[in-house]
């Protein structure tokens, strides 16, 4: 899957059968002075307590379900909101690089791979890494942006005319379709779906290192396989790919809900989300600098 939180943890597996009784599962209300089995019932008060009990019963069976608020399990505005916040983190940190010192983006592109892989394993998410790591990225987003726009592309006449923004937009409507195509059911999450997108991953996974070796040894020219017209046909592909990925996260984020798992998940479906954001919006940068004419 494309999240690595719901891969390595359990709790956003199957949910495990057991015969032990779950915890919390007593009644609330119910006092010491009710009898056990094998206890002789108090002599003195016992009416006084069986009405209290009753009473206690009457007002929680007329009481609202608890939410998932209150049982402190994931719900789809924890995730909602923690992607929201880290997105606007990544915004204003690539902003303040852009305009400060865009140079430093292979700094935020080392120590954001690093971080991206401690998350990635980790069992239990880190607010704090996890936040580290959206800074990172947004250093490197903004040094790379500023690269592509005015370095290969060069300087925009208008916003508009920026593959920066077009590469904005294009990243928030591919997400919008994928969540529509994903909630009417056109298209859903089977194992033939998963086998697909897992073969597809690794293939393009294995091009991508074979191509970077190639170009780093001197036997490709420029980008390699990555530009001219055969790179627009890797940037639509890979395109492709990282919207099935969205999918793939939009479904395991269900199947936690679905679950109850805890509520700090929220942190590890933000940290999927935001990955899968990331590398969208750098294959439909690298596609629109091809499309427009150079590498």
């Amino acid at each position: 899957m494309s999240n690595p939180y719901f891969s390595n943890s359990d709790v956003f597996g199957e949910p495990r059968r057991t015969g032990a009784p779950r915890r919390g599962n007593a009644v609330p209300g119910m006092t010491a002075t009710q009898p056990r089995y094998g206890q002789a019932a108090p002599t003195a008060g016992a009416y006084g307590a069986q009405t209290a009990d009753a009473a206690s019963l009457e007002n929680l069976y007329n009481a609202p379900s608890a939410t998932t608020a209150d049982t402190k399990r994931l719900t789809y505005d924890d995730v909602i909101v923690k992607t929201g916040g880290l997105l606007a983190l990544l915004v204003v940190v690539a902003a303040i690089t852009w305009q400060a010192a865009p140079a430093i983006w292979p700094v935020g592109m080392v120590v954001g791979l690093v971080l991206g892989l401690v998350n990635a394993f980790k069992k239990n998410p880190s607010p704090v890494l996890i936040t580290l790591y959206t800074v990172a990225q947004g250093v490197f987003l903004g040094g790379i942006s500023y690269a592509f726009q005015n370095l290969v592309v060069g300087p925009a006449a208008s916003p508009l005319d920026s593959i920066v923004t077009q590469a904005v937009l294009a990243t928030m409507v591919t997400f919008a379709a994928a969540l529509f195509l994903y909630k009417s059911g056109k298209v859903r999450v089977t194992p033939k779906f998963t086998r697909w997108l897992m073969i597809s991953l690794v293939a393009f996974l294995a091009f991508q290192l074979i191509n970077l070796v190639l170009v780093w040894t001197g036997v490709l020219a420029g980008a390699g396989a990555r530009g001219g017209t055969i790179g627009i046909i890797v940037g639509i592909v890979a395109i492709g790919l990282a919207a099935a990925s969205l999918i793939m996260d939009f479904d395991s984020i269900k199947r936690g809900v679905d679950q109850g798992v805890p509520a700090r998940f929220a942190w590890a479906a933000a940290f999927g989300l935001l990955v899968t954001l990331i590398w969208l919006y750098l294959e439909f940068l690298r596609l629109l600098a091809l499309l427009q004419g150079r590498d």
